[in-house]
């Protein structure tokens, strides 16, 4: 009698311990409910239109004033020929920012913001693809940094195929995946995450864990899609952090009791907002992407508001 509830409590963690990814959606959450869905705090506010001056809100840009990259910290441009502004439409205001990646030249660009870490982040955007884009190697990543001053700022990046000790980095980034070209491109969407307790990759390399949906619809080309993630920090050193998508406005991934860090100091503070092409993964020589409304919240955004 004394052991049974010992017993009871071992037998259901499982469901929620996240050591390693999960590209076969185990331990997706989702349809247990628990996240909000559909509107957010955005339907306050149409085409996204004051909504920086929301108290949870972090960040925002919808690309309609200013120039490229004006209101974010760095930019990946090469040769000025991959960035630039062009029409949004479709309730998303009258600009966007378009990525141009050119296999033969450069992998593509984007850009990245620092910002004052939350306990739990949300961030939201549009992106859509063009009917000729194959494959994307990165998309749109949160990075956790040991700062936001000086060497402690950059921390988080880099170290690709090496395994985070808990203390410097870690990583989420929501990504469509080709599954080495089992899916149309560019694929379906799914998590691509760096941290302590990651799995070990088949050549001895740790590349990022996946956290999948594979019965997920593929991502469509040529429309715009409304793309938000959350990431929930855990207890230092306890397995009790979270990560979640939706795609306009519908939950499809949830996942719980991931041990990000270690140490309360390392904190997710950058976003890149990127479109990065190797011949991995395309042989497209021009690979064209939108993005547009982006915004980082303390609670869920949810999709643009209409007018």
């Amino acid at each position: 009698m004394f052991f049974k509830p010992v017993i009871l409590v071992m037998l259901a963690l499982p469901v929620s311990l996240r050591a390693g990814g999960d590209p076969g959606g185990k331990a997706n959450l989702a349809a247990t409910g628990g996240l909000p869905s559909g509107q957010g705090l955005a339907a306050a506010y149409p085409e996204d239109k004051g909504i920086a001056n929301n108290p949870e809100v972090i960040f925002s840009d919808d690309f309609e004033s200013g120039g490229l990259g004006k209101a974010w910290d760095e930019i990946g441009n090469k040769d000025g020929k991959v960035l630039s502004f062009s029409g949004a439409g479709s309730g998303l205001g009258e600009r966007c920012l378009r990525v141009e990646a050119h296999l033969a030249s450069d992998t593509g660009g984007g850009l990245t913001k620092w910002f004052e870490p939350a306990d739990i982040v949300f961030i939201r955007f549009y992106t859509r693809f063009d009917a000729g884009c194959g494959y994307v190697h990165h998309f749109v990543t949160l990075r956790a940094n040991k700062g936001l001053r000086g060497g402690e700022k950059w921390s988080g990046f880099g170290g690709a195929g090496k395994k985070p000790d808990g203390s410097d980095r870690f990583s989420t980034a929501i990504e469509p995946w080709g599954n080495w070209g089992k899916f149309a491109a560019p694929g379906r969407w799914n998590f691509y995450s760096y941290w302590h307790e990651m799995d070990v990759s088949r050549d001895g390399n740790y590349w990022g864990n996946s956290f999948a949906v594979p019965t997920a619809d593929l991502i469509p080309k040529d429309r715009w899609i409304c793309v938000e993630f959350m990431l929930k920090h855990n207890t230092p050193g306890e397995p009790d952090g979270e990560q979640a998508f939706w795609i306009n406005g519908a939950l499809q991934g949830h996942w719980r009791g991931i041990n990000w860090r270690k140490t309360e100091s390392l904190k997710a503070n950058a976003l890149t907002l990127e479109s990065y092409i190797t011949e991995l993964w395309t042989k497209n020589p021009v690979n064209v992407v939108s993005f547009d409304n982006v915004v980082v919240a303390k609670r869920y955004i949810g999709p643009v508001g209409k007018k």
